[in-house]
């Protein structure tokens, strides 16, 4: 029975999770065919440009009626049926529930009880694939292979990259994809091969190509100076931090400005108010609670940590969340109603944009003020600032036709009435319409009185307009310090005018360093024009790590940091001492991506761009001799400089542990103690290893004493002392009522109705505290009058003296001449005869007894 009850566990789990796959697999199949094809199986929508790269690969010159181009066509249109891989097993996902927990727990023992074997082959194989081809795929790929014989330049890129992404199902062969996209550069200087070559330079993806720097920033280059967004970035960044090349201010400023005035175009080529900025970037490391998980990263301890309580909603899941909202707007919170409005307007990392949602909750607040005829139904002001910011997003949304049709006199209604209100949204977008004439005549004069009064509210889109306002009257302090007021919010335009300014040197003197700074921050920001972030964050919510991977190195390349760190992330094989891999020998190499040496390359990059985490990190590579020969100077290098920061428990600790064992620095006990409370003083959830710890440095200590070793012991801290003045201690000595009491024992407070001897003396309770201060006191002023006696008698002794040199002179015969006396010096203040205080018949001597009368 007990051999048989492992076979029951895995029949019962077959049977659970077929039953919950068929359940879920039609509704999820309905999804996919909803959906749009995936980015990944259409190179035209994949190419790595976006509208730029689509007809990148469209050179000059083509003929569309020649035999090659309408292979191409056929190939396209075979392709186009062809529905792309999709691991089912990744709709599981681990979410809120009893359902969704279960899903995904039974999704994970499935994959590691049935689908753990030794792999036939590494998913990224650099060689030709064994697997077949289907058939139209196979006819597909003819037909391009033909086309591309004849030196046809679009059959040679979409090889290219069904070789390189595995598109329409295409096996993944990083060699091929090299040769392709190294045959189209060297056929018409395609500008997206030469990136692509330069990226696989620059990574050896694959083990396509060995890494050479300097031959990546050499593609690139050309790429970048044909155009290319991405490799712009990329020579940027290289330039930026001297990868490949010596670090070089001026032509990082250069490249980072054609990618920020791009950015620019961009932005203000949308509806009134720009474009909206969708941010995609964000590290996947932290959704596990960072790179040592949660409590012992940075970014989830100390004051980042996620302090829950009774009410709070830290630890609590999207859904959770829009439900308690919900409910509490169905109760009537009009609060809650404008917090689902936003949250449906803007979206979030999770949840897409909702424009008609959005518009049906700020309806429903606006309609608890406001009549049809505007007029006012509540004089309540809660009320009214709640409305007045739904009137603003509704004048918003009809004044750039989001979720409805654009309508300038409706917006203009909106955006009155919540103007009674004073709100900030309703200025701005009133200055925007006097500004631009959209609806209104155009008058900068009152659009700028709008948009004071929306900066004075600290909102950033109106302190840029403002700030543009004066820089075009020529007022350069004022306007930059609007931007400034604009950039603490991280508006893309106040970047961008700021990084004008520095690159010029307008009305200061030109700095390259903060102008490359800012036009960096501006190219980053425009996400959508260069940046693979959508894609990469798709495929690896799919379960794509592959995908992701890729996508993530590309915007790696570029400079991002999110993006090196998710790098490097999935490529760390050492993130548990005791993990699953170390028990099955034939896991170990199951990813051929997994490469030491390229993760260090990235945490070292990321930890330059102030990520602390990555920066214990590289410390954790030389120390164990990760990708690298062990340096224990460089790891306890990495980890000081981690630590300077005081965020990083793991780092303090980490110099805690080599200095107590000598590991690159000399060993001290004392010092790794201080190491080991100054963690526990960054992060109280250090509490246990830290303890344990100092058990362990304390016994070491302990040992080294009594042998006499050469290590420095555990030293008590000496308690700190105060030299006092004679003022400072009478004071604290007057101040100290109980010195005496102080050092008492609990005996000497013994009750006295349980005292076993009474009649004792008890005459210390009878004396009064004020007695011992007024005898201070009295000793004090019997000592001043003491010593103002003494000093009036040496006066008095000193006069008599001159008084009786003074008649010996006298009395000498008239034949001699007399020498004048020799005068001591005399004391600022005092009078000839030595005195302090004027004689009688001295002018001074009716002012000095005026001066007295009033004391």
């Amino acid at each position: 029975m007990k051999e048989r009850l492992p076979r029951l566990i895995c029949v019962a789990l077959c049977i659970f999770f077929g039953l919950t796959y068929a359940l879920f697999d039609k509704a999820a199949a309905k999804k996919d065919l909803s959906q749009s094809p995936s980015t990944k199986g259409d190179p035209v929508s994949v190419a790595p440009e976006g509208t730029e790269s689509v007809t990148a690969w469209q050179q000059e010159g083509k003929d569309n009626g020649s035999q090659a181009s309408i292979a191409v066509q056929e190939a396209l249109a075979i392709l186009r049926t062809l529905q792309p891989q999709r691991d089912r097993l990744a709709r599981f996902e681990k979410t809120s529930g009893l359902v969704g927990m279960s899903l995904y727990y039974a999704k994970e023992a499935f994959l590691f009880l049935f689908m753990n074997g030794p792999p036939s082959d590494d998913y990224l194989n650099t060689g030709p694939s064994d697997r077949k081809l289907s058939k139209p795929l196979a006819e597909a790929v003819n037909l391009l292979q033909e086309a591309a014989s004849a030196q046809e330049p679009d059959a040679i890129f979409l090889l290219a990259e069904m070789n390189f992404y595995g598109n329409y199902t295409h096996p993944r062969n990083f060699k091929e994809a090299f040769r392709k996209y190294s045959d189209l550069a060297s056929l018409n200087g395609n500008g997206s091969a030469q990136h692509m070559i330069g990226f696989m330079y620059a990574t050896g993806i694959g083990g396509a190509v060995e890494r050479d720097q300097a031959k990546a920033l050499m593609y690139h280059t050309f790429s970048a100076l044909g155009g290319n967004t991405r490799s712009q970035m990329t020579a940027a960044f290289r330039h930026h931090s001297g990868i490949g090349t010596p670090r070089n201010c001026n032509e990082a400023a250069y490249w980072y400005k054609h990618v920020a005035d791009k950015a620019i175009a961009w932005s203000r080529s949308g509806p009134p108010g720009g474009q909206t900025m969708d941010k995609a970037s964000h590290r996947i490391a932290d959704e596990n609670g960072g790179v040592y998980g949660e409590g012992a990263s940075v970014v989830s301890s100390g004051v980042h940590a996620n302090k829950a309580g009774p009410n709070s909603d830290s630890h609590a899941a999207l859904d959770d969340v829009l439900e308690y909202w919900d409910l509490m707007s169905r109760k009537g919170d009009l609060r809650a109603t404008f917090i689902l409005g936003r949250l449906n307007y803007e979206g979030t990392q999770t949840m897409k944009r909702d424009l008609r949602t959005a518009r049906y909750y700020f309806r429903l607040v606006a309609r608890k003020y406001w009549a049809k005829d505007g007029s006012v139904l509540t004089e309540d002001n809660g009320t009214g600032r709640i409305a007045s910011k739904a009137a603003g997003y509704l004048g918003r949304m009809s004044l750039r036709g989001e979720g409805m049709e654009q309508s300038f006199p409706k917006a203009l209604i909106w955006f009155k009435r919540g103007l009674a209100n004073g709100d900030a949204l309703c200025q701005y977008e009133l200055g925007l319409m006097y500004l631009y004439g959209f609806g209104v005549r155009k008058d900068p004069v009152v659009a700028a009185d709008y948009f004071k009064e929306a900066a004075n509210q600290d909102m950033a889109s109106a302190q840029t307009y403002l700030g543009r306002l004066y820089l075009d009257q020529g007022d350069i302090s004022t306007a930059t310090r609007y931007f400034d007021l604009a950039a603490r919010n991280g508006h893309i335009e106040a970047f961008y005018h700021l990084a004008e300014i520095s690159n010029n040197g307008i009305g200061r003197e030109r700095s390259c360093g903060i102008a490359t700074a800012y036009y960096k921050l501006v190219a980053e920001k425009a996400e959508t024009l260069h940046s693979a972030f959508h894609e990469a964050n798709s495929a690896y919510a799919e379960g794509d790590r592959e995908t992701a991977l890729v996508d993530y190195m590309m915007a790696a390349e570029q400079g991002y940091e999110a993006a090196q760190a998710n790098v490097a992330y999935i490529l760390d094989e050492h993130r548990s001492i005791l993990s699953l891999a170390s028990l099955f020998s034939w896991r170990r190499h199951r990813n051929s991506l997994q490469d030491t040496k390229l993760a260090l390359i990235y945490w070292t990059r990321s930890a330059k761009q102030s990520n602390i985490d990555s920066m214990v990190k590289m410390g954790d590579y030389y120390i164990s001799g990760y990708g690298v020969a062990a340096d224990m100077e460089k790891a306890a290098t990495c980890y000081q400089t981690a630590a300077e920061t005081h965020q990083s428990a793991q780092a303090l600790w980490n110099l805690g542990w080599i200095h107590e064992n000598g590991m690159g620095v000399e060993q001290d006990f004392h010092l790794a103690k201080r190491f080991y409370d100054q963690a526990l003083e960054t992060n109280q959830e250090a509490y246990l290893p830290v303890k344990l710890s100092l058990i362990k440095l304390r016994f070491r200590s302990f040992w080294n004493t009594i042998t006499h070793g050469k290590v420095k012991s555990i030293q008590p801290d000496p308690e700190p002392t105060k030299e006092w003045s004679f003022n400072e201690w009478i004071s604290n000595f007057l101040e100290d009522h109980h010195p005496y009491y102080n050092d008492a024992d609990d005996d000497d407070f013994v009750n006295p109705s349980s005292d076993p001897m009474p009649g004792g003396d008890d005459y210390m309770d009878d004396i009064d505290e004020s007695i011992i201060e007024s005898l201070i006191i009295v000793g004090l002023a019997g000592a001043l009058a003491f010593l103002v006696y003494y000093r009036q008698q040496r006066q008095n002794s000193h006069r008599r003296e001159m008084e009786r040199q003074h008649q010996q002179r006298q009395g000498v015969a008239p034949a001699v001449q007399q020498q004048p006396p020799v005068q001591p010096p005399l004391i600022p203040g005092q009078q000839p005869d030595g005195g302090f205080f004027p004689p009688q018949g001295d002018p001074n001597y009716g002012q000095w007894v005026a001066g007295g009368v009033g004391h």
